[in-house]
């Protein structure tokens, strides 16, 4: 995520309706849990708390017909996290969109990037 650029760039966030909201935070802890396979080493990773990496899996479980993160509880099998199928869509399917709009909107975000103020 880049949230310290020098040029403008664009921040897609998608409104799912009924406040649900899917956007550059969420898809960046879904890559975290799918490259960790644990949603604790997700959130550590982005300096987030425990409790708000649940939160936020949570709240993109309820938001979608099906869950995009599925846990399994330690033991014998040893546990883990992982994104479901449609966790994997989604992701796939938000960073398309992201491409997309970049690649349509350069021109305009050039001419901001010369119309911004120096720091």
């Amino acid at each position: 995520m880049r949230t310290d650029s020098p040029v403008p760039y664009l921040q897609l966030r998608v409104k799912l309706g009924a406040g649900a909201v899917f956007g550059p935070g969420k898809a960046e802890l879904l890559e975290h849990i799918a490259a960790t396979g644990s949603i604790s080493a997700a959130a550590r990773a982005m300096r987030m708390s425990y409790k708000r990496a649940w939160q936020l899996v949570d709240d993109m479980n309820r938001a979608f017909a099906q869950p995009l993160v599925a846990t399994a509880a330690g033991g014998v099998q040893g546990g883990g996290t992982a994104l479901t199928p449609a966790g994997e869509k989604i992701l796939d399917c938000y960073r398309t969109l992201q491409r997309k709009a970049s690649t349509a909107t350069k021109r305009e975000l050039a001419l901001l990037a010369r119309a911004a103020a120096k720091a």
